[in-house]
């Protein structure tokens, strides 16, 4: 499949990057968010990610955003790629309507980072066009795209995704519908564990960081990396996978429970661990 029209819903820091890269790659996209002014400001930050890129020799800002139209609700597409909160009940719902509103041979796509395929999947009418199709932040520069495959997705849904993939400059790597997938089962212990080492005074976040990126030679340290996805989808995502495996040990740390209370949810609150301007 070539999928000409995308739909993406949920026009955030996820939804706008993945609105981003699909009309870059000369696909038209379809971008609605039943937030006010959400599309606004999505359109916003697509803009100024592509002219810090068009400076790099990217493509034409102008170009891009010409392919990508706001719309009030789910429209007819021959993709779904829905991006909304990680909360299970406002993305059944969002299954359910594409369900009956897309053609019978659109596929629908969840970028969710933890919850069930198969549960979306159960909403729907077409189990085996359900699939999982996970970017990581930021969407436009970094590569890896997580394939989920829920119980009933058929290998063509997988081959037309993981194509798409591809043809998005993206790599593509299939793991299976079990909680957290890949990405968050291993992550979300690590970003736990650095917030338990500030809790107990270990040290500051800022040496936990320091000693990630040089020790471990990662790009970022694990508190900065849980500011940029939000500490409340941390938690959240930590949630799922509790219950999903049933294992106490990926209980969010109460530290990051608490900084969620306060509602220091990282940079797009302005305050997370870090302070951000």
């Amino acid at each position: 499949m070539d999928f000409e029209h995308v739909l993406v819903v949920g026009a955030g820091q996820m939804g706008g990057g993945i609105a981003q890269v699909v009309a870059a790659s000369g696909r038209r996209v379809s971008l609605h968010d039943s937030a006010p002014g959400a599309v606004e400001r999505g359109l916003g930050a697509i803009e100024r990610s592509l002219t810090k890129l068009a400076e790099k020799g990217g493509a034409d800002p102008a170009e891009v955003l010409a392919r990508i139209e706001s719309v009030d609700d789910l429209v007819p597409a021959d993709l779904l790629i829905e991006a909304v909160v990680e909360e299970a009940r406002i993305k059944v719902d969002i299954f359910r309507r594409a369900d009956e509103t897309l053609p019978p041979a659109a596929i629908l796509a969840s970028n969710t980072s933890s919850i069930p395929i198969t549960s979306l999947a159960a909403a729907t009418d077409r189990p085996d066009r359900v699939i999982g199709m996970h970017f990581f932040n930021p969407v436009p520069v970094l590569q890896l795209v997580e394939v989920i495959r829920g119980l009933d997705t058929s290998d063509e849904t997988t081959a037309a995704i993981v194509a798409l993939a591809r043809d998005l400059g993206k790599t593509p790597a299939e793991a299976r519908d079990f909680p957290g997938f890949v990405s968050n089962r291993i992550l979300m212990p690590f970003i736990n564990e650095a917030a338990y080492a500030v809790l107990e005074g270990v040290a500051e976040p800022e040496a936990i960081d320091t000693i990630a990126k040089l020790g471990f030679a990662h790009p970022m340290g694990p508190l900065a990396l849980a500011d940029l996805i939000g500490l409340d989808t941390c938690v959240a995502i930590m949630e799922v996978l509790q219950r999903g495996l049933g294992d106490p040990k990926y209980a969010p740390c109460p530290l990051l429970r608490q900084y969620v209370q306060a509602g220091r949810l990282g940079r797009k609150s302005g305050r997370g661990f870090y302070k951000y301007e």
